[in-house]
């Protein structure tokens, strides 16, 4: 089976999690939807192509590799959302060079205060295929896609820019399991040799690994979105576990 790998590098990323009030949460693996998101992104899509992005999360596959997992660092953020000079509850900044009307969102004038954590120096591998393949868009419009993004991408939160090309290369595997234990990035920038084996946190979709209970565990997940309601929502299960990575596998 075809699959891309994804390389998700950055000095800050933010891979969120359901969130209560003004107080984020950081994963150590992106969510279906931030996925999702991503892909949609470089493929030129907004917001309003709702039955798209839904299509699309709907046949993504993907399991993901903490290669490198970086530190947590948390932002203190304040704002006054109500300044005369740019009414921030009216507009908000984009990636596409235009200007973007907030519409019917929650904020209010006045100070409005958060705490954003990010992960700081961090490297995650992300392997992935769709389902049905031959449905547009392919693997190999993504690819695309993702070498010549319609804008800019972002990994979490649009400061969060890639520090690398996103689009590690592609691999055959059985499995998504079977693609991250097979596949090793290329560090050209070190001359520290790869060890030859390496034990890695990752997780990865049921029946795309191991079932393991003794040396895995499933963890529920609220992190597909409702694209047209703008909410996440449901629930779907992955396996986390530890794997086993070969460095004779793939490089890129």
């Amino acid at each position: 089976m075809e699959m891309l790998v994804l390389r998700l590098e950055a000095p800050l990323m933010a891979f969120g999690g359901p969130m209560v009030d003004q107080i984020g949460v950081i994963r150590s693996f992106p969510a279906a939807s931030m996925i999702t998101g991503l892909l949609g992104n470089a493929l030129g899509w907004d917001h309003a192509d709702t039955d798209l992005l839904d299509r699309l999360q709907t046949r993504l596959q993907f399991a993901a590799r903490l290669d490198r997992a970086g530190e947590e660092v948390q932002d203190y953020q304040t704002v006054d959302l109500g300044q005369d000079f740019f009414d921030m509850t009216k507009y908000g900044w984009t990636t596409r060079g235009v200007v973007e009307e907030r519409g019917k969102g929650s904020a209010t004038s006045g100070t409005h205060i958060r705490f954003r954590p990010y992960r700081a120096d961090a490297l995650c591998t992300v392997a992935l295929f769709l389902q049905p393949a031959a449905e547009e868009p392919t693997l190999a419009d993504l690819a695309t896609a993702l070498v010549e993004p319609a804008r800019p991408l972002f990994l979490g939160r649009k400061p969060c820019l890639p520090s690398t090309p996103i689009l590690a290369g592609r691999t055959e595997a059985a499995s998504l399991h079977q693609a991250l234990t097979q596949f090793v990035h290329q560090h050209v920038e070190s001359a520290v040799p790869i060890a030859p084996v390496q034990e890695m946190r990752a997780c990865w979709p049921p029946g795309q690994g191991p079932e393991d209970t003794e040396r895995t565990r499933l963890e529920p997940l609220t992190d597909q979105r409702d694209w047209r309601n703008q909410i996440h929502c449901g629930q779907r299960l992955v396996r986390e576990g530890m794997i086993t990575v070969h460095a004779g596998g793939d490089h890129v």
